[in-house]
């Protein structure tokens, strides 16, 4: 392995460059900095750069580990051009094939065929001519959720009562003309127990935090107001999450699983996040050692 190429952590070109007073970005260098000083020891050049720089000549990198290329889900068609382009150029951890995997939502699906339980849920094709209001009745649904296949950030993310789908079927309609929808059984539990992430790094069980949505939303995303709490999971509750990462199509070698929990109690897999996982290395001492081993690990296998 020649350690003179640099090793990349990839971003979005909004996050480039610091931004003092900006909370959300601090906590991005934040994170890559814990990273950095646990991966330099062992001998790697290690550099930030935004996943669409023009200049960048990707022969010349070591890998190319995705952490918060968080603009890939509003410029799709162009990341996963790009994606396909550089596959072949340099090693991307995750990998390719786990990432285009990863990038679209029906991924549930399959982990629901082998056993994972997930919130019930109404995959739908693009081009549907299913109805909204057809789609809830099927299912006798009170609440639900409709979000994109790809998404992130809750983009075009609804909750709304089973009476109220006719107010959201023209933006179910228009959204269903260009892309694939998941139409959910809204979860209670969200809004008074929040959302469980448990991190891991190849393969094993690292840390969590709980997320919680602010009072009055159900969005637990940091975007949206929601706040992070400190989590020690159950048992079933990590266990259940290291067989929703063995459905991928490679073992990742970092990786974050969304967990809720329905009406009794069972925890239930929201999210596989395999490409830019916010992973909260901050809130566990470990933590980034862990990553950096497992990128170790990972890059001397190669």
């Amino acid at each position: 392995m020649d350690l003179s190429r640099p090793l990349a952590l990839l971003t979005d070109a909004r996050y480039l460059q610091p931004q003092p007073g900006n909370a959300y970005v601090e906590n991005i260098f934040l994170e890559d900095a814990l990273l950095m000083a646990s991966l330099q020891p062992m001998g790697y050049q290690v550099i930030r750069m935004h996943w669409d720089d023009p200049a960048c000549n990707w022969g010349q990198m070591l890998a190319a580990v995705f952490r918060t290329t968080w603009d890939y889900f509003h410029r799709f068609n162009e990341f996963r051009s790009w994606l396909q382009r550089i596959r072949g150029q340099t090693r991307l951890i995750n990998s390719g094939e786990v990432v285009e995997w990863n990038m679209n939502k029906n991924y549930l699906a399959e982990l629901q065929h082998q056993g994972i339980a997930i919130p019930p849920t109404c995959f739908v094709a693009a081009g549907s001519e299913d109805t909204l209001e057809e789609i809830i009745n099927k299912f006798g649904w009170e609440e639900v959720i409709l979000k994109p296949a790809v998404s992130g950030a809750a983009r075009h993310t609804y909750r709304f009562a089973a009476a109220d789908a006719a107010w959201h079927e023209e933006v179910f309609r228009e959204l269903l003309r260009k892309e694939s929808l998941l139409v959910q059984q809204f979860q209670p539990s969200v809004l008074d127990r929040g959302e469980a992430a448990l991190m891991f790094f190849d393969g094993r069980f690292s840390h969590a935090v709980l997320k919680r949505a602010r009072p009055g939303d159900f969005r637990v995303q940091d975007d949206f107001g929601g706040t992070v709490h400190p989590y020690q999971p159950a048992a079933e509750e990590i266990e259940l999450a290291r067989q929703a990462l063995q459905c991928s199509p490679q073992p990742p070698v970092y990786g974050r699983v969304d967990l809720l929990w329905d009406e009794a109690g069972r925890p239930l897999v929201s999210e596989l996040e395999l490409i830019e996982p916010e992973l909260w290395l901050r809130c566990s001492e470990p933590a980034a050692a862990l990553f950096a081993n497992a990128l170790y690990k990972a890059l001397q296998s190669s």
